[in-house]
């Protein structure tokens, strides 16, 4: 059985639905992944996760290596059995980390600070904790500020141990910041390092509790054109199950979307695609439109951490539960949404909760952002199946019923 099935195409765009076939389970496509980047999801449970449709996790190869370490987590059953999920794992290199703590501190962009930060720099965050080389990347641990090193070859046997389903190579994020000439450096040493994983892939099998692993290509290039197709042509010319598109994805969001376009359009129609990174409701959309397949984005569960819970109901998607306005607010956060914080809860009681820091918020806010994110992700197949136009405001209303 090949790892991907395409399904089905869409008459008007490029989406198609398919099935991405893994030795813990199916997952449809277009799918949202949610992020556990320690091995959790912030404040869920395996049972609440699957309760809410969420099909796939990601966890942070840099975050487990260092805590716990990924041979307490293989000796521990992968991160299947440490965690006690038993669906489909992802984990991702550890490069973006590496990022964050270098360029992105320099540039003034990076996970929190704007990823789009249009032609304005930014105030930097500091100076670099990274050293990069050809060999790799030596960074200092968020744990203890010791320097650590990750080569193409550990990050691989590191994500053998941790037992993923799919997992992804050493790669070097760039900045909308960086030149050209600096993009295109990194990215051929990306293709080198795409090589070197390849080859520890192989010599690493029988390695950790996971037979079954799926390795995954990461296409680089910034936001030039004829660098993201040639590397996107390289990759797909290399033995990857998959696809992700990742690093500097431009400074707007039409920046994003060409260059999901130029990608897309190298990239061999029968194996998986996915965006690393994005995940607003919007964003999802036209990337679906444009061929992706799958998403990660820490997103939904952090805003529902600070207050702000998603809804085809409210302008921008959103609404901050901290306002005045909620005090007195029976409603629920969406009206006609199924997740258990709307069907007993309301806007009243969590704006409550929020407000007296009770730690029960956190969890009923991360069902319904989480739901939500299922329930968008199901309207979007819905409508590839049934060959509707893909828009959002069809889909926002699909969502409302």
């Amino acid at each position: 059985m090949p790892l991907f099935e395409v399904t089905a195409e869409h008459r008007g765009s490029e989406a198609r639905l398919g099935v991405l076939h893994t030795p813990h389970g199916d997952v449809k496509t277009p799918a949202f992944v949610a992020v556990a980047t320690r091995g959790t999801v912030k404040a869920l449970s395996p049972d609440d996760l699957l309760s809410l449709g969420i099909q796939v996790l990601i966890g942070n190869t840099y975050h487990l290596y260092l805590r716990p370490g990924a041979e307490t987590v293989g000796a521990l059953g992968g991160l299947h059995g440490f965690f006690g999920w038993a669906g489909p794992w992802m984990t991702d290199s550890g490069g973006f980390q590496v990022f964050s703590l270098g360029a992105g501190k320099v540039h003034g962009v990076g996970k929190i600070a704007p990823i789009f930060p249009g032609d304005t720099r930014p105030r930097a965050a500091g100076g670099s904790l990274v050293r990069l080389t050809e060999e790799g990347v030596h960074f200092r641990s968020v744990v203890d500020g010791a320097w650590v090193f990750f080569s193409p070859e550990e990050v691989i046997r590191a994500q053998r141990l941790l037992g993923a389903d799919i997992i992804l190579p050493l790669d070097e994020c760039t900045s909308p910041f960086h030149d050209r000439a600096y993009t295109e450096a990194a990215m051929e040493r990306t293709h080198r390092w795409a090589e070197r994983a390849l080859r520890a892939f192989e010599e690493t099998r029988g390695l950790g509790p996971n037979p079954g692993q799926a390795l995954f290509g990461i296409v680089q290039g910034g936001a030039y054109e004829d660098l993201r197709r040639r590397s996107a042509r390289v990759i797909a010319g290399m033995n990857f199950s998959g696809f992700a598109i990742g690093g500097s994805l431009g400074r707007s969001k039409e920046d994003m979307l060409r260059v999901i376009e130029w990608t897309v359009g190298e990239l061999p129609k029968e194996r998986p695609r996915h965006l690393l990174g994005i995940g607003t409701v919007e964003d999802i959309v036209e990337a679906v439109r444009r061929g992706v397949d799958a998403f990660d984005c820490a997103a939904p569960t952090r805003m529902a951490r600070n207050g702000t819970l998603l809804s085809g109901q409210e302008e921008g998607f959103r609404l901050n539960i901290k306002g005045a306005r909620f005090r007195r607010d029976g409603r629920p956060i969406e009206e006609g949404c199924d997740c258990p914080t709307c069907r007993r809860h309301s806007r009243a009681f969590l704006h409550h909760l929020l407000r007296s820091g009770e730690l029960s918020y956190f969890r009923l806010a991360t069902l319904h952002n989480l739901r939500f994110m299922a329930r968008l992700m199901a309207a979007i197949r819905a409508r590839i199946a049934l060959g509707k136009e893909l828009s959002l405001e069809g889909v926002m209303g699909d969502l409302r019923g």
